[in-house]
């Protein structure tokens, strides 16, 4: 099973990762075969915004030259799609959106459609409602299947998972994956 987790904060070791890392957790203790994990901290990265260029609907491709590329490409190939954004003013961060945006390129082919996708909204005390619902907008465009969103609620850099309602909403999306999880001779 091939994972891609995009984290798209600029906090390393903040709530976000803490819960990407959580479902990673999760995921590996089901001993699932071929299990693979690629994270991804958009933020480090030199993803550039979309500049509306519709060279992607004669290219088939984003023609900037940058990271996208590398991010695209995993999520295409992956199982399961894991994205997760900080609050910044009741919506996603502005890497979350730069990456919705490019994701334009993709969305003539359909490239992203059918993927299975789990949103992850981090927050100190609220706003995670809007940022959810355009993540939802997203997937919806792409024709994706929404498995779970999970919010995460702390004050705290990385104490999320003190949260007891954050570890039981990472736990239940983890078994709502259950359909996509390949089964073992033991399963």
């Amino acid at each position: 099973m091939k994972i891609v987790s995009i984290i798209g904060s600029h906090r390393k070791n903040g709530n976000t990762e803490t819960m990407l890392k959580a479902f990673d957790k999760e995921f590996k203790a089901l001993e699932i075969p071929d299990y693979k994990n690629k994270f991804y901290n958009i933020s480090e990265m030199n993803i550039y915004p979309c500049r509306s260029c519709l060279k992607c609907m004669r290219k088939n491709n984003c023609v900037i030259e940058d990271d996208f590329g590398k991010v695209a490409l995993k999520m295409i190939q992956s199982d399961l799609i894991i994205m997760g954004s900080p609050v910044y003013f009741s919506d996603v961060s502005a890497q979350i959106k730069a990456l919705f945006d490019r994701t334009y390129s993709l969305w003539h082919k359909k490239m992203l459609k059918g993927k299975n996708i789990i949103f992850v909204a981090t927050c100190a005390e609220y706003g995670s409602g809007h940022t959810i619902d355009t993540m939802r907008h997203w997937a919806l465009d792409h024709e994706m299947n929404i498995i779970a969103t999970v919010e995460g609620k702390s004050e705290k850099k990385g104490k999320v998972l003190e949260n007891e309602m954050t570890v039981k909403a990472i736990a239940d999306a983890v078994r709502a994956c259950d359909g996509i999880i390949p089964k073992t001779e033991e399963n």
